[in-house]
């Protein structure tokens, strides 16, 4: 006898699906929304989460619109909280048309840092993105935005002329370095990891440690968390390296069978003194890293 699966379940099945095939694109509005990849995620999260809620009562309509319009807000929203004003205020009189020749200037826009985008109002920063990072047409900005057609136009020109002046300013920027508290606890929970001596490692966790593998599962205790280094154990893709994450201390991951690549992922630590009180690890969230700026102290081989 076979058994059929509820059409209820099935829609989920597919709406579910739906969510996690735009996850990224929307974290790469989000992350550039806020100057932040981590950021970025942790706006994503909630509007997944408002996003389910929408549906068990039947709100939503087109999805992907509805989740960009849902997105802005959000970012809107953590930008406010943030209390960065002096990224939201606007110059400029909005009622001018767009240069055509701005738009062979679209690769510059779309290969810009996070932080590029902080320096746009909030207005010119959204359009900027939907348009030149993800793609969107006017029509769609205009929807997703709620400004008109020419605001829309006026938003790109500036913003795409200020995001020039910035990636000229910051060519010449000094990197971000690990504070030497930082580096040291890193390299200690590094060094035990890649010989492969958890034991070593847990003994570094906290009681109450807290884990999220990022887009799969959440644990909290030592005990429970210590089935996380288990898997790690069994898998040999991975060589960590201290670093930096949008300018915060990680351990960013590299494939050791792909030399010269990019990393794969991150893991961001938080710390109570010289014990690990929470991991948050993105291997199952890739696209974080892809919008994430990125900076490793040493070698992604372990060789000297």
């Amino acid at each position: 006898m076979t058994s059929t699966i509820p059409e209820d379940t099935q829609d989920r099945q597919l709406f579910e699906k739906r969510l996690g095939d735009l996850r990224p694109k929307v974290h790469r509005y989000c992350a550039r929304m806020v100057g932040s990849a981590i950021d970025g995620e942790d706006i994503v999260q909630e509007v997944l989460v408002k996003a389910i809620e929408a549906r068990a009562e039947k709100r939503i309509l087109d999805l992907e619109s509805w989740l960009f319009r849902v997105a802005h807000n959000a970012s809107v929203d953590f930008i406010r909280r943030r209390q960065r004003q002096d990224v939201l205020r606007s110059e400029e009189d909005p009622n001018m048309t767009i240069d055509d020749r701005e738009l062979a200037d679209a690769r510059v826009i779309a290969s810009a840092g996070l932080k590029a985008f902080m320096y746009l109002p909030i207005s010119h920063r959204g359009c900027v993105i939907l348009m030149d990072v993800l793609g969107y047409s006017l029509r769609e900005v205009s929807e997703i935005t709620g400004l008109s057609i020419p605001a829309v136009k006026a938003a790109l020109h500036r913003g795409r002329i200020r995001i020039r002046e910035v990636a000229n300013v910051n060519a010449g920027t000094s990197p971000t370095v690990l504070s030497q508290g930082d580096l040291r606890r890193l390299a200690k929970y590094v060094d035990r990891f890649n010989a492969r001596d958890f034991d070593a490692v847990r003994d570094m966790l906290a009681d109450d440690v807290r884990l999220e593998l990022v887009s799969r599962v959440r644990m909290e205790g030592r005990q429970e968390v210590s089935r996380y280094f288990k898997n790690y154990s069994g898998i040999y893709d991975w060589h960590l390296v201290p670093g930096l994450v949008d300018r915060r201390p990680a351990i960013l991951v590299f494939n050791p069978n792909s030399v010269g690549d990019a990393p794969t992922h991150f893991v961001l630590l938080d710390w109570n003194g010289d014990n690990v009180a929470s991991i948050r690890d993105f291997r199952h969230a890739r696209y974080v890293a892809e919008s994430a700026e990125m900076i490793p102290f040493g070698s992604p081989t372990g060789s000297s």
